[in-house]
C-alpha cells in the first residue's frame, strides 16, 4: 500500500492575504455566541438599504428568459462593449484600443497584470490601497512597491515618494481613484504629476475607477485617461458599486493609448481572455441598461452617503485617540488610531468586546509608525451611531496584553 504524503501548496500562495475577508473569521466566532454584530467591514451596498435598480435587474432577467445562457464572446457582447465605449467617451477617454468585459473588475486587473508583469519585475501601488493588488502581484512572483498617500494632504498620492521608488524593473503604476480605503479623490494636478512620471519612465498606468460615480459634495471625478490620449492606460470599472450589483460579478477594462506602443500588449491581454472563455453572459445585458439608462438612483445613493459620511467623520473625530480625514468619494473612511498596541489587535479585540467589525489599517498598508482602521459607512445611521459609541467605549479601556 502506498503511503499518502501531504500535498505541498505552491510557494507563491504564501504571501496572499486579504484583510477584508480575514477579519470575518473572528467575527463569525463572536457572532456564534449570540452577540449583536455591527458590520462596518464589507463594501457591499446590498447588505444595507441599497437596492439594485429595477431596470438593471429586468435586463438580466430578460436575457436569461431569452436563453442568453451560453458562452459569451471572450471580450464581451457587442451591446455591452458599445455602452462602455460611449461611457468612456463621456468621461473624455479617447484613442481606445480595446474594451473587454470580465468577471468583476478584479478579473480585469488580474488579466492585465498577468499580461504585463514578469517574475522579479515590480509595480507601484498606493498605500493605503486595495489588497487585491498585493495578492495578484504575489501570485505572479512580482514585487509590489508601495507608494504613500499623504494623510496631511487629503490622502493625495505623494508624487515625490512615487518618483523615489521607480526602478529599471518598474513596469506600471496603479492609481485607485476614488481610493479604497481612504475615500480620497485625486486632484487634477496630482493626476498630471502621475502622468508626467509615467511618461518619463515608460510606465503603464492602471486606473481603478470603480467608484467614479460616487463623488460626494458635488465634486468632480477626472479620469486620468482623459488627460493623455497617447499614453498607455487601462481604466477599470464595473457594476458592483455605483450600480449596486456586486453579485453580478461584471467588470471591464478600457485600454487607451498610441496603437504603435500598446498593440502587442492588447493582444497578450486577449490571449488570456480567450483562454478563460468568457465572463458571465446574461448579466452582460445589464451593462447597457446601467450605463445608458436611468441614473436617478445615484442621487439617492449620494445623499445617503453624504449624511452617513458627515455623521461618521463627526463622531470619529470626537473620540479621544481617533482622527479622521473626511472622504470625498466612495463609502470608506480610514481613521487614524493613537494606541500602543497594533491596529490588527485593536480590530480583533473590538470585535470580541463589542461586536463591531472593522478592518485593520495594516491590511491596506500605511506609513510606518501610523495605525489606522477602515470603516464602511454604508450602514444606516442608527447602526453607525451605535458602532461609534461602542468604539469610544472600547478605546477608553483598551489595554490588551502585548501580542
Amino acid at each position: 500500500m502506498n503511503t499518502l504524503t501531504q500535498v505541498v501548496p505552491a510557494h507563491r500562495t504564501e504571501q496572499v492575504t486579504y484583510a477584508v475577508r480575514d477579519v470575518v473569521v473572528v467575527a463569525q466566532q463572536v457572532a456564534a455566541t449570540g452577540r449583536e454584530m455591527l458590520y462596518l467591514n464589507i463594501g457591499d451596498p446590498n447588505l444595507f438599504d441599497f437596492k439594485t435598480p429595477d431596470h438593471i435587474v429586468d435586463a438580466t432577467l430578460r436575457a436569461m428568459q431569452d436563453n442568453r445562457n451560453g458562452y459569451a464572446p471572450s471580450s464581451g457582447i457587442p451591446d455591452a462593449i458599445e455602452a462602455i465605449r460611449a461611457q468612456a467617451d463621456r468621461s473624455g477617454i479617447r484613442n481606445i484600443r480595446d474594451i473587454f468585459v470580465t468577471t468583476g473588475a478584479s478579473e480585469a486587473i488580474d488579466v492585465c497584470f498577468s499580461a504585463l508583469v514578469n517574475a522579479g519585475e515590480n509595480v507601484l501601488t498606493p498605500t493605503p490601497g486595495y489588497p487585491l493588488y498585493t495578492a495578484v502581484l504575489a501570485k505572479l512572483e512580482a514585487k509590489e512597491i508601495p507608494y504613500y498617500l499623504d494623510e496631511d494632504n487629503d490622502w493625495q498620492p505623494d508624487l515625490e515618494d512615487i518618483a523615489s521608488k521607480i526602478t529599471p524593473k518598474t513596469r506600471a503604476i496603479v492609481l485607485i481613484n476614488p481610493n479604497n480605503p481612504t475615500g480620497s479623490v485625486c486632484e487634477r494636478k496630482t493626476l498630471e504629476g502621475i502622468l508626467e512620471l509615467a511618461r518619463k519612465h515608460n510606465l503603464v498606468i492602471f486606473a481603478d475607477e470603480i467608484y467614479d460615480k460616487l463623488i460626494l459634495d458635488g465634486g468632480e471625478h477626472v479620469s486620468i485617461a482623459s488627460l493623455d490620449h497617447e499614453h498607455p492606460i487601462i481604466t477599470f470599472n464595473g457594476m458592483s458599486k455605483a450600480y449596486v450589483a456586486p453579485g453580478f460579478r461584471i467588470g471591464w477594462g478600457i485600454v487607451s493609448g498610441n496603437p504603435s506602443v500598446i498593440s502587442n500588449y492588447v493582444e497578450a491581454i486577449n490571449k488570456l481572455l480567450r483562454a478563460r472563455l468568457s465572463a458571465n453572459h446574461p448579466e452582460q445585458y445589464a451593462i447597457a441598461a446601467a450605463l445608458d439608462g436611468d441614473q436617478s438612483h445615484l442621487t439617492e445613493i449620494k445623499q445617503k452617503l453624504s449624511h452617513r459620511r458627515d455623521l461618521s467623520v463627526s463622531m470619529l473625530n470626537a473620540i479621544p485617540g481617533v482622527s479622521c480625514v473626511a472622504p470625498r468619494g466612495a463609502f470608506y473612511a480610514f481613521p487614524r488610531l493613537t494606541v500602543d498596541q497594533s491596529d490588527e489587535l485593536f480590530v480583533r479585540e473590538l470585535i470580541k468586546a463589542k461586536g463591531v467589525v472593522t478592518v485593520h489599517g495594516s491590511g491596506f498598508g500605511q506609513r510606518p509608525g501610523t495605525k489606522h482602521f477602515r470603516i464602511v459607512f454604508l450602514p444606516q445611521e442608527e447602526i453607525l451611531r451605535k458602532a461609534y459609541a461602542h468604539i469610544e467605549e472600547f478605546l477608553s479601556v483598551f489595554e490588551p496584553a502585548a501580542a
